[in-house]
């Protein structure tokens, strides 16, 4: 029996009406293992880009045996469409990017919002520049601090030790302090301490007790000397490909994922710190130690200050200003006004 034409017009605009729209793939690289406090924002970040109509598919750096350091190129050259980014490692490939979170300038969580969010515009249109990148998300690990596998009463101690380093400008505040700065990446830093290619690592006290340094260090000393600034990175030829609704919910979601990191950064310091010195520690991702807790002194601020303005920022000002004419200027009406600082052009 032949079917009336027009009925198989009818059935083939109800088929197209049930049938799902095809899901906008998204490859998502990230340095968030399970045990990271930040895992679990991701992964609902995820989710919620799931629920949105992208199709995720997540790898881990470390899975892969993938360098952070490779990260923007990787988004850049469309390998991955979205890559959480270390931003300091990052900024070998352009030392710009490192001025968002120089050490020594926001040590503090509200001082380094302030600094992000007057970097934010420039910082995007740099990274659209050179790698052709978006930052949809800019947050921090947390306050960098010191943890060290000797004696430890303040800075003056970090003389003569091999100190791990993941920045240029926290290098020059090691060797200023008579340190030797070792460079390594987050995963790379326990068995160096373990082993004693490195006696003290510098990162957060929420990365630290997740990543279980207080089993092969002594001593936390929380003198905060940056934020260890992050950021989701997105390939823009991958962003703007999308559909106007379909951008809408992804810059929604990152925007969420922002603000859930930061709340992070914010609030899991003192629980993490407290954990890993032997104090109240609830039941979590967190693990108790008995770790040493030095007292921070105000001669030792005034010492990361007093680095910063003399040392740290002049040279960082030197090195973008060589890649990247006008860096200082820009440095200066932003982050520096923010923070109510300046470079001198040299």
């Amino acid at each position: 029996m032949q079917i009336p034409s027009r009925i198989v017009v009818l059935a083939l605009a109800v088929a197209g009406l049930a049938a799902p729209a095809s899901a906008q793939s998204l490859r998502w690289l990230t340095q968030s293992q399970e045990s990271a406090a930040q895992y679990p924002a991701e992964i609902a970040a995820i989710e919620a880009a799931g629920a949105a109509g992208f199709d995720v598919t997540r790898n881990e750096f470390q899975v892969l045996g993938v360098n952070l350091a490779d990260a923007l190129r990787m988004v850049g050259t469309g390998a991955f469409d979205l890559a959480t980014v270390q931003v300091g490692s990052a900024a070998k490939d352009d030392p710009f990017l490192e001025g968002i979170d120089l050490i020594g300038v926001s040590t503090d969580m509200a001082s380094l919002k302030t600094a992000v969010d007057a970097y934010r515009e420039v910082f995007n249109a740099r990274l659209a520049d050179k790698f052709g990148v978006k930052a949809m998300a800019i947050w921090p690990f947390g306050p960098q601090v010191f943890l060290c596998n000797s004696d430890m009463a303040g800075l003056g101690d970090l003389n003569g030790l091999k100190v791990r380093s993941f920045t240029a400008s926290m290098s020059t505040l090691l060797e200023e302090l008579g340190a030797t700065p070792v460079t390594l990446s987050f995963p790379e830093v326990y068995p160096a301490l373990q082993r004693g290619v490195a006696s003290c690592g510098v990162t957060s006290p929420t990365s630290s007790n997740t990543g279980k340094w207080p089993e092969v260090t002594t001593h936390l000393y929380p003198l905060s000397v940056s934020g260890s600034v992050q950021s989701h990175v997105v390939n823009l030829d991958w962003l703007n490909a999308l559909p106007e609704d379909k951008r809408a919910e992804f810059e929604t979601l990152m925007a969420d994922l922002e603000t859930a990191l930061w709340d992070l950064a914010v609030s899991t310091n003192d629980t993490a710190q407290s954990c890993s010195t032997g104090g109240s520690c609830p039941e979590g991702i967190y693990t108790g130690y008995n770790m040493t807790l030095v007292p921070v002194s105000d001669a030792d601020k005034t010492t990361v200050a007093e680095i910063a303005a003399t040392k740290i920022l002049p040279e960082w000002g030197a090195r973008c200003e060589a890649s990247y004419e006008g860096c200082i200027a820009i440095w200066n009406d932003t982050v520096g006004a923010a923070q109510g600082v300046a470079i001198r052009a040299e």
